[in-house]
């Protein structure tokens, strides 16, 4: 998986974007509107983002990724299970998103764009495997790459859910993610049932 580019200025720079990309989208003025929020020279928006604006909002995903998994690891998760726990973990993503919702809208709305689907199915894998990290997930077996594809659906689909109007309220989109989840662990008790039925 490819690894996003890091630094303090890149961080910093995207958390300027947010409130610009709300009203305008993801693009080059946004970029260079960012890096001057912080002080920074907005003729070197091509050197801090060689991607263009589709690389500020893979920057974005990473950067949200990381403050996700510090959430977590800042909390007591042991007395859950791994549904809890990884609710848990999509309920604070969510919740970091919340002010941000129009700029996501606008971010996935740039990813769905058929020229920027590598990115945008990269940008999905690493957020599902950073959810299962964040919930104590750290195998490396086959079912490693099954559940995080099964989980990154069930995220898109709840991401999808949740951005169709702005109101920042996250607990329709969180019922809806646990609806998911519980139709995937029923597809796979069964699955696991018809496995063990005599031929």
């Amino acid at each position: 998986m490819t690894a996003v580019e890091r630094s303090e200025v890149r961080d910093r720079a995207i958390r300027a974007m947010l409130p610009v990309a709300a009203d305008n989208g993801w693009n080059w003025g946004t970029v260079r509107a960012g890096l001057a929020a912080i002080g920074e020279d907005p003729g070197l928006a091509e050197s801090h983002f060689p991607g263009g604006p589709v690389s500020a909002v893979a920057a974005w995903v990473d950067l949200a990724n990381r403050e996700m998994e510090a959430a977590a690891a800042a909390e007591d998760m042991a007395g859950l299970r791994t549904p809890g726990r990884i609710r848990r973990v999509v309920e604070h993503r969510l919740a970091a998103s919340a002010p941000h919702k129009r700029a996501l809208r606008r971010a996935v709305a740039l990813l769905s764009l058929p020229w920027n689907a590598g990115v945008a199915l990269r940008s999905t894998a690493q957020t599902a495997s950073a959810i299962w990290y964040a919930a104590g997930d750290h195998s490396s077996d086959f079912s490693w790459y099954t559940r995080r594809a099964s989980l990154g659906a069930i995220y898109a689909a709840t991401l999808a859910y949740w951005l169709r109007d702005d109101d920042p309220d996250t607990s329709d989109a969180l019922a809806f993610f646990d609806r998911r989840l519980a139709d995937l662990a029923r597809l796979q008790r069964g699955m696991r049932g018809n496995k063990a039925a005599p031929a």
